[in-house]
Protein backbone atom coordinates (compact mmCIF):
# COMPACT_ATOMS: atom_id res chain seq x y z
CA UNK A 1 0.00 0.00 0.00
CA UNK A 2 1.49 3.30 -1.11
CA UNK A 3 -0.74 5.87 0.56
CA UNK A 4 -4.09 6.61 2.16
CA UNK A 5 -7.03 4.81 0.61
CA UNK A 6 -9.45 7.07 -1.23
CA UNK A 7 -13.02 5.86 -1.76
CA UNK A 8 -15.57 7.64 -3.93
CA UNK A 9 -18.70 6.91 -5.94
CA UNK A 10 -17.93 5.56 -9.37
CA UNK A 11 -19.01 7.53 -12.41
CA UNK A 12 -21.14 5.84 -15.06
CA UNK A 13 -18.10 5.43 -17.29
CA UNK A 14 -16.26 3.72 -14.39
CA UNK A 15 -18.75 0.89 -13.75
CA UNK A 16 -16.61 -1.28 -16.01
CA UNK A 17 -13.66 -0.79 -13.65
CA UNK A 18 -15.80 -1.96 -10.73
CA UNK A 19 -16.87 -5.03 -12.68
CA UNK A 20 -13.28 -5.78 -13.69
CA UNK A 21 -12.26 -5.97 -10.03
CA UNK A 22 -15.24 -8.19 -9.21
CA UNK A 23 -14.45 -10.43 -12.17
CA UNK A 24 -10.88 -10.79 -10.93
CA UNK A 25 -11.88 -11.55 -7.32
CA UNK A 26 -15.16 -13.44 -7.59
CA UNK A 27 -15.14 -15.04 -11.04
CA UNK A 28 -11.46 -15.83 -11.59
CA UNK A 29 -10.38 -16.46 -7.97
CA UNK A 30 -13.54 -17.89 -6.43
CA UNK A 31 -15.23 -19.51 -9.41
CA UNK A 32 -18.51 -17.57 -9.26
CA UNK A 33 -20.35 -17.84 -12.63
CA UNK A 34 -19.91 -14.58 -14.52
CA UNK A 35 -23.63 -14.29 -15.37
CA UNK A 36 -24.44 -14.60 -11.67
CA UNK A 37 -21.85 -12.04 -10.61
CA UNK A 38 -22.74 -9.41 -13.25
CA UNK A 39 -26.47 -9.19 -12.59
CA UNK A 40 -29.20 -6.78 -13.59
CA UNK A 41 -28.88 -4.85 -10.32
CA UNK A 42 -25.63 -3.29 -11.50
CA UNK A 43 -27.62 -0.83 -13.59
CA UNK A 44 -29.41 0.69 -10.58
CA UNK A 45 -26.86 0.34 -7.76
CA UNK A 46 -24.54 2.94 -6.29
CA UNK A 47 -21.01 1.72 -7.04
CA UNK A 48 -17.92 2.65 -5.06
CA UNK A 49 -14.27 2.53 -6.09
CA UNK A 50 -11.30 2.46 -3.73
CA UNK A 51 -8.01 3.92 -4.96
CA UNK A 52 -4.44 3.54 -3.77
CA UNK A 53 -2.05 6.03 -5.37
CA UNK A 54 -4.45 6.45 -8.27
CA UNK A 55 -4.94 2.73 -8.93
CA UNK A 56 -8.40 1.18 -8.50
CA UNK A 57 -7.89 -1.58 -5.89
CA UNK A 58 -11.36 -2.28 -4.53
CA UNK A 59 -15.05 -1.90 -5.14
CA UNK A 60 -18.47 -2.34 -3.55
CA UNK A 61 -22.05 -1.51 -4.34
CA UNK A 62 -25.10 -0.28 -2.44
CA UNK A 63 -28.43 -1.74 -3.53
CA UNK A 64 -31.90 -0.66 -2.47
CA UNK A 65 -34.17 -3.62 -1.79
CA UNK A 66 -37.88 -3.95 -2.40
CA UNK A 67 -38.50 -3.33 1.30
CA UNK A 68 -36.95 0.12 1.08
CA UNK A 69 -33.71 -0.93 2.79
CA UNK A 70 -30.22 -0.82 1.38
CA UNK A 71 -27.69 -3.65 1.30
CA UNK A 72 -23.91 -3.58 1.02
CA UNK A 73 -22.92 -6.01 -1.73
CA UNK A 74 -20.07 -7.15 -3.98
CA UNK A 75 -17.30 -5.91 -1.67
CA UNK A 76 -14.08 -6.92 -3.42
CA UNK A 77 -10.42 -6.01 -2.88
CA UNK A 78 -7.59 -7.01 -5.18
CA UNK A 79 -5.25 -9.57 -3.65
CA UNK A 80 -2.14 -7.37 -3.18
CA UNK A 81 -4.08 -4.86 -1.05
CA UNK A 82 -5.96 -7.26 1.20
CA UNK A 83 -5.35 -6.73 4.88
CA UNK A 84 -4.37 -3.11 4.28
CA UNK A 85 -7.65 -1.51 5.35
CA UNK A 86 -9.24 -1.18 1.92
CA UNK A 87 -12.25 -3.32 2.86
CA UNK A 88 -12.80 -1.31 6.04
CA UNK A 89 -12.62 1.94 4.05
CA UNK A 90 -15.18 0.62 1.57
CA UNK A 91 -17.58 -0.41 4.35
CA UNK A 92 -17.31 3.01 6.00
CA UNK A 93 -17.99 4.66 2.66
CA UNK A 94 -21.01 2.40 2.11
CA UNK A 95 -22.41 3.47 5.48
CA UNK A 96 -21.88 7.13 4.57
CA UNK A 97 -23.59 6.58 1.20
CA UNK A 98 -26.55 4.91 2.91
CA UNK A 99 -26.93 7.74 5.42
CA UNK A 100 -26.72 10.32 2.62
CA UNK A 101 -29.75 8.61 1.07
CA UNK A 102 -31.77 8.74 4.28
CA UNK A 103 -30.97 5.28 5.62
CA UNK A 104 -29.35 4.20 8.88
CA UNK A 105 -27.28 1.17 9.81
CA UNK A 106 -29.03 -1.69 11.62
CA UNK A 107 -26.95 -1.08 14.76
CA UNK A 108 -23.93 0.85 15.95
CA UNK A 109 -23.46 -1.35 19.00
CA UNK A 110 -20.44 -3.65 18.68
CA UNK A 111 -22.04 -6.57 20.54
CA UNK A 112 -25.19 -6.33 18.43
CA UNK A 113 -23.14 -5.99 15.26
CA UNK A 114 -21.37 -9.27 16.05
CA UNK A 115 -24.73 -10.88 16.76
CA UNK A 116 -26.05 -9.91 13.33
CA UNK A 117 -22.89 -11.29 11.74
CA UNK A 118 -23.21 -14.63 13.54
CA UNK A 119 -26.92 -14.82 12.77
CA UNK A 120 -26.54 -14.17 9.06
CA UNK A 121 -23.71 -16.70 8.79
CA UNK A 122 -25.70 -19.38 10.64
CA UNK A 123 -28.70 -18.90 8.36
CA UNK A 124 -26.40 -19.10 5.36
CA UNK A 125 -25.08 -22.43 6.60
CA UNK A 126 -28.63 -23.66 7.15
CA UNK A 127 -29.48 -22.65 3.61
CA UNK A 128 -26.42 -24.47 2.22
CA UNK A 129 -27.13 -27.66 4.18
CA UNK A 130 -30.81 -27.69 3.27
CA UNK A 131 -31.97 -27.22 6.86
CA UNK A 132 -33.45 -23.81 6.10
CA UNK A 133 -35.71 -23.25 3.10
CA UNK A 134 -35.09 -20.10 1.04
CA UNK A 135 -38.76 -19.20 1.52
CA UNK A 136 -38.14 -18.92 5.27
CA UNK A 137 -35.51 -16.21 4.90
CA UNK A 138 -35.87 -12.46 4.83
CA UNK A 139 -34.12 -9.48 6.42
CA UNK A 140 -36.67 -9.55 9.24
CA UNK A 141 -35.68 -13.11 10.20
CA UNK A 142 -32.01 -12.33 10.89
CA UNK A 143 -31.37 -12.14 14.64
CA UNK A 144 -35.14 -11.94 15.28
CA UNK A 145 -36.96 -15.13 14.34
CA UNK A 146 -35.03 -17.78 16.25
CA UNK A 147 -37.42 -20.60 15.42
CA UNK A 148 -35.45 -20.74 12.14
CA UNK A 149 -32.08 -22.34 12.84
CA UNK A 150 -29.39 -24.82 11.84
CA UNK A 151 -28.49 -27.88 13.92
CA UNK A 152 -24.89 -27.96 12.67
CA UNK A 153 -23.80 -24.32 12.41
CA UNK A 154 -21.24 -22.77 14.74
CA UNK A 155 -20.34 -19.19 13.83
CA UNK A 156 -18.19 -16.38 15.18
CA UNK A 157 -17.94 -12.70 14.37
CA UNK A 158 -15.64 -9.90 15.45
CA UNK A 159 -13.38 -7.10 14.32
CA UNK A 160 -10.37 -9.40 14.72
CA UNK A 161 -11.58 -11.47 11.75
CA UNK A 162 -10.09 -10.13 8.54
CA UNK A 163 -11.80 -12.61 6.20
CA UNK A 164 -14.85 -14.80 5.99
CA UNK A 165 -13.56 -18.29 6.75
CA UNK A 166 -15.48 -21.55 6.42
CA UNK A 167 -14.36 -24.81 8.05
CA UNK A 168 -16.30 -28.03 7.46
CA UNK A 169 -15.68 -30.89 9.90
CA UNK A 170 -16.99 -34.41 9.40
CA UNK A 171 -16.14 -38.08 9.29
CA UNK A 172 -15.36 -40.28 6.30
CA UNK A 173 -14.90 -44.03 5.90
CA UNK A 174 -11.89 -43.19 3.75
CA UNK A 175 -10.24 -40.99 6.37
CA UNK A 176 -6.78 -41.97 7.63
CA UNK A 177 -7.01 -39.54 10.55
CA UNK A 178 -6.88 -40.80 14.09
CA UNK A 179 -9.63 -38.36 15.05
CA UNK A 180 -13.43 -38.49 14.94
CA UNK A 181 -15.97 -35.74 15.47
CA UNK A 182 -19.58 -35.86 16.60
CA UNK A 183 -22.21 -33.41 17.69
CA UNK A 184 -25.55 -33.01 19.42
CA UNK A 185 -27.85 -30.07 20.08
CA UNK A 186 -28.33 -28.64 23.57
CA UNK A 187 -31.94 -27.52 23.98
CA UNK A 188 -30.95 -25.13 26.77
CA UNK A 189 -27.99 -24.08 28.92
CA UNK A 190 -28.26 -27.01 31.35
CA UNK A 191 -28.81 -29.81 28.84
CA UNK A 192 -26.15 -32.21 30.09
CA UNK A 193 -27.93 -35.07 28.33
CA UNK A 194 -26.98 -33.56 24.96
CA UNK A 195 -23.34 -33.39 26.06
CA UNK A 196 -23.45 -37.07 26.96
CA UNK A 197 -25.06 -37.92 23.63
CA UNK A 198 -22.32 -36.09 21.72
CA UNK A 199 -19.69 -38.02 23.68
CA UNK A 200 -21.37 -41.34 22.94
CA UNK A 201 -21.62 -40.51 19.24
CA UNK A 202 -17.85 -40.01 19.27
CA UNK A 203 -17.46 -43.55 20.55
CA UNK A 204 -16.77 -42.62 24.16
CA UNK A 205 -18.24 -44.40 27.17
CA UNK A 206 -20.30 -42.18 29.42
CA UNK A 207 -22.87 -42.81 32.12
CA UNK A 208 -23.35 -39.79 34.35
CA UNK A 209 -19.73 -38.79 33.67
CA UNK A 210 -17.21 -39.68 30.99
CA UNK A 211 -15.59 -43.00 31.85
CA UNK A 212 -12.08 -42.49 33.30
CA UNK A 213 -10.69 -45.01 30.78
CA UNK A 214 -11.86 -42.79 27.89
CA UNK A 215 -10.78 -39.42 29.23
CA UNK A 216 -7.44 -39.72 27.48
CA UNK A 217 -9.24 -40.06 24.13
CA UNK A 218 -11.17 -36.83 24.50
CA UNK A 219 -9.40 -34.04 22.62
CA UNK A 220 -11.88 -31.25 23.35
CA UNK A 221 -15.52 -30.21 23.51
CA UNK A 222 -16.77 -27.18 21.58
CA UNK A 223 -20.09 -25.55 22.37
CA UNK A 224 -22.19 -22.58 21.29
CA UNK A 225 -24.59 -21.07 23.81
CA UNK A 226 -27.15 -18.33 24.22
CA UNK A 227 -29.43 -17.34 27.12
CA UNK A 228 -33.07 -17.98 26.34
CA UNK A 229 -34.53 -14.69 25.14
CA UNK A 230 -37.72 -15.44 27.08
CA UNK A 231 -35.80 -14.73 30.28
CA UNK A 232 -36.47 -18.24 31.59
CA UNK A 233 -34.74 -21.61 31.60
CA UNK A 234 -37.13 -24.53 32.12
CA UNK A 235 -39.64 -22.26 33.80
CA UNK A 236 -37.14 -20.57 36.11
CA UNK A 237 -36.24 -16.92 35.69
CA UNK A 238 -32.67 -16.05 34.71
CA UNK A 239 -31.14 -12.57 34.94
CA UNK A 240 -28.31 -12.85 32.42
CA UNK A 241 -29.72 -10.02 30.30
CA UNK A 242 -30.26 -7.73 33.28
CA UNK A 243 -26.76 -7.46 34.78
CA UNK A 244 -25.46 -3.94 34.15
CA UNK A 245 -21.89 -4.89 35.16
CA UNK A 246 -21.25 -8.05 33.16
CA UNK A 247 -22.39 -8.75 29.62
CA UNK A 248 -24.69 -11.77 29.24
CA UNK A 249 -22.12 -13.56 27.06
CA UNK A 250 -19.86 -14.02 30.08
CA UNK A 251 -22.66 -15.38 32.25
CA UNK A 252 -23.80 -17.96 29.71
CA UNK A 253 -20.27 -19.16 28.93
CA UNK A 254 -19.65 -19.79 32.62
CA UNK A 255 -22.89 -21.76 32.98
CA UNK A 256 -22.37 -23.99 29.94
CA UNK A 257 -18.69 -24.55 30.72
CA UNK A 258 -19.69 -25.80 34.17
CA UNK A 259 -22.33 -28.13 32.72
CA UNK A 260 -19.86 -29.64 30.23
CA UNK A 261 -17.09 -29.90 32.84
CA UNK A 262 -19.44 -31.79 35.17
CA UNK A 263 -19.87 -34.44 32.47
CA UNK A 264 -16.32 -34.77 31.13
CA UNK A 265 -14.54 -34.28 34.46
CA UNK A 266 -12.36 -31.51 33.03
CA UNK A 267 -12.77 -27.74 32.85
CA UNK A 268 -10.82 -27.51 29.59
CA UNK A 269 -13.48 -27.03 26.93
CA UNK A 270 -14.21 -24.28 24.43
CA UNK A 271 -17.49 -22.46 24.94
CA UNK A 272 -18.50 -19.62 22.66
CA UNK A 273 -21.43 -17.32 23.36
CA UNK A 274 -23.77 -16.02 20.72
CA UNK A 275 -25.75 -18.92 19.24
CA UNK A 276 -28.20 -16.96 17.11
CA UNK A 277 -29.89 -19.45 14.75
CA UNK A 278 -27.39 -22.12 15.89
CA UNK A 279 -29.68 -24.63 17.52
CA UNK A 280 -33.04 -23.85 19.15
CA UNK A 281 -33.63 -20.65 21.15
CA UNK A 282 -31.69 -20.81 24.41
CA UNK A 283 -29.71 -23.84 23.22
CA UNK A 284 -26.76 -24.46 20.94
CA UNK A 285 -24.61 -26.98 19.14
CA UNK A 286 -22.10 -29.05 21.13
CA UNK A 287 -19.34 -30.94 19.30
CA UNK A 288 -16.84 -33.52 20.52
CA UNK A 289 -13.43 -34.21 19.03
CA UNK A 290 -11.89 -37.52 20.12
CA UNK A 291 -9.27 -40.01 19.07
CA UNK A 292 -10.49 -43.19 17.40
CA UNK A 293 -10.41 -46.25 19.61
CA UNK A 294 -7.62 -48.72 18.81
CA UNK A 295 -8.77 -51.83 16.96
Amino acid sequence: MRGAVEVRCARLDEIGRCQAIRREVFVEEQGVPVDEEMDAHDAVCVHLLAFDAGDAVGTARLRETEGGRVKAERVAVRRPLRGAGVGRALMCALEDAARARGHSVVTGDTYKSMAYGRAAAALGIGLATGEVAPSKLSDDVIAREFSVFSNVASTSSGVELMNCEIIVLGNSTRSTSGLAISHAVMRDAIDAAAVREALRRAGLTVDCELAPADRGRLVNVFAKCEPDSSGQTRGRRHVMFDDSDINYTRHIRAVVNAVIASVIGDTMCYVSAGAEHQGPPGGGVVAVLATVAAR
